[in-house]
């Protein structure tokens, strides 16, 4: 026969390893709180976008549907070509800052909206200010040498990258970190507390003998303390309501 458990058992277990579910949780926090605040270096960001056309022999002809759509497609390939030594090498070296390419290009980010001709940039570094100066130095070293890499010498930069007065990282994230260890912590407490409830095969009452031998219980071994006896002409009684208890050195079977 399966054995159900109502929510009442449910609320008895958490009530009764409340503490252990609340220590669990608070570690967690504290410990997400650590790591965010001491442990995990804060990275900033940087931002700039600009815009790419196709040189057009006629200024004073408007561009119709097929330039854009051709714009468009060819954004991957100025995204390709910003990341590339051509231009990070030179951006390297107007930055002297001891950075390669290489290490320039993993703190690039380039992207563009769908059917866009935006294309946004984006400088992750431990310090603001040199997230700045790799956003706007890619940008206008791109400008610089995309006419004689392709065919295009009209470069639009539409909003540089500026350094606010007082950056916020975007990461971590203290509070989100705590939340999700909080919300990992309770979790984790509740989980324990139902795993040693399902552990403990000890007899603590007489339904728990009734339930796993499956016979009625006829009595139980009076416990009395010493608070419970009256001493009274040198004789010893009980006084107000005795305790039971079962015995509890029994084990569940089964």
């Amino acid at each position: 026969m399966e054995e159900t458990i109502s929510l009442q058992e449910i609320f008895e277990v958490i009530k009764k390893r409340f503490i252990l579910i609340l220590s669990l949780s608070v570690a967690a926090v504290i410990i997400a709180a650590v790591v965010s605040y001491l442990i995990i270096t804060p990275t900033y960001e940087a931002k700039t976008q600009f815009i790419v056309n196709q040189n057009n022999a006629d200024p004073m002809a408007g561009y119709n549907v097929n330039d854009i759509r051709t714009n468009v497609e060819i954004i991957n390939t100025y995204n390709d070509i910003i990341k590339s030594p051509k231009i990070l090498d030179i951006v390297a070296e107007e930055l002297d800052s001891g950075l390669s390419a290489t290490q320039l290009a993993a703190k690039l980010q380039v992207a563009s909206g769908n059917n866009s001709q935006v294309v946004n940039v984006t400088v992750t570094d431990i310090d603001p200010e040199m997230a700045v100066q790799i956003a706007n130095t890619t940008v206008e070293v791109f400008k610089e040498q995309i006419p004689s890499i392709m065919n295009v010498n009209n470069v639009s930069i539409l909003s540089p990258a500026v350094l606010s007065s007082n950056p916020q990282p975007v990461n971590p994230n203290p509070m989100l970190n705590m939340a999700i260890a909080l919300v990992v912590g309770l979790m984790a407490g509740v989980g324990l507390a139902f795993l040693l409830e399902y552990l403990d095969q000890s007899v603590k009452d007489e339904k728990d003998l009734e339930r796993h031998l499956g016979i009625p219980v006829l009595g139980v071994v009076a416990v009395m303390k010493e608070e419970d006896v009256k001493v009274r002409n040198g004789v010893r009684k009980p006084v107000g309501v005795v305790r039971s208890e079962a015995v509890g050195s029994f084990k569940k079977e089964g």
